[in-house]
């Protein structure tokens, strides 16, 4: 029998449709992607908004419900803390114990990954649905979306190399920002990976000058002691992305009057990615100024 003529059966439309579906949520993925690194590595006049603990009014701290949070709303970087749990699992936690957010007591490496996920996470002292996630269900969620500040709790080379083979397994090099306390440690971990980004901590003009003498290094944090206009002009000139902390002081500024934090901030003209307990508050004031696409 000649089908050519005819419609085509029921389970050869829907499979159809099925593909085509699964084409639209990837390119739509990959275009989300793309814009974000485009202005990462060619707008440096576009402030990027890094949200501290995936922090927002509704979700606990890094949690996969406050990382989906900072998606919607247009974050472009989520800070996240990894530590380990008693069986050798990355998990994302900030503290060395559960005690402040989880309705769980001790510290997060007295528990295997199983235990780990019969406790919740707190949220504004009520126990909350969501668990403590693992750094792959992180990776699994923000794949295609947004990049990830990496905050590496550990400091043996067995766990940067899992976490760095996880990061590989999903091929997400081009989203992470390695953060490193210790800027001297840098040529060890590009070693492993050179795709992945190392955001080096400078604690002085010191420090940065020596930074500088590094090889593939995008992205500079740095302390508001030190700023000075001619110094961080020079970087953002040369290339360079400069990350400052709105944590403290300026967000609380802004809870008490809104833009006065910012504002404050911002006399700092160049800086141009800020981490924040306020992503949303934040985004809205850099897109009122047409600071942020």
């Amino acid at each position: 029998m000649e089908m050519n003529s005819k419609r085509k059966p029921i389970w050869f439309r829907v499979t159809l449709i099925f593909i085509l579906l699964l084409g639209f949520f990837a390119t739509a993925q990959n275009s989300q992607l793309d814009l974000l690194l485009n202005d990462y590595n060619n707008h440096p006049e576009h402030i990027l908004v890094a949200a501290h603990r995936a922090t927002n009014p509704h979700y606990p701290e890094n949690s996969l419900a406050a990382i989906k949070e900072s998606i919607a709303i247009g974050v472009d970087i989520v800070e996240i803390d990894i530590r380990k749990s008693k069986d050798g699992e990355l998990v994302i936690m900030h503290d060395k114990t559960i005690d402040r957010t989880t309705n769980g007591k001790g510290r997060v490496d007295d528990y295997s990954l199983d235990q780990l996920k019969q406790f919740n996470l707190m949220f504004q002292g009520k126990t909350t649905t969501e668990q403590i996630p693992t750094f792959e269900e992180v990776l699994q969620l923000t794949k295609g979306k947004i990049l990830l500040d990496v905050d590496f709790k550990l400091e043996d080379e067995a766990s940067v190399k899992q976490t760095y083979a996880l990061i590989e397994k999903y091929g997400m090099e081009n989203q992470i920002i390695f953060f490193l306390y210790d800027y001297p440690e840098t040529p060890q971990f590009q070693k492993l990976n050179n795709d992945i980004s190392i955001m080096p901590r400078a604690y002085s003009k010191k420090d940065i000058r020596a930074i500088r003498k590094l090889d593939d290094i995008s992205i500079i944090h740095i302390d508001e002691s030190y700023y000075t206009k001619r110094t961080m002009r020079r970087l953002i000139n040369s290339g360079y992305r400069v990350w400052i902390n709105a944590l403290g002081k300026y967000d609380e500024m802004e809870r008490i009057k809104k833009n006065s934090g910012f504002d404050s901030l911002l006399t700092k003209k160049y800086v141009n990615v800020i981490q924040t307990d306020l992503p949303k508050e934040l985004l809205d004031y850099l897109r009122s100024k047409d600071l942020h696409r």
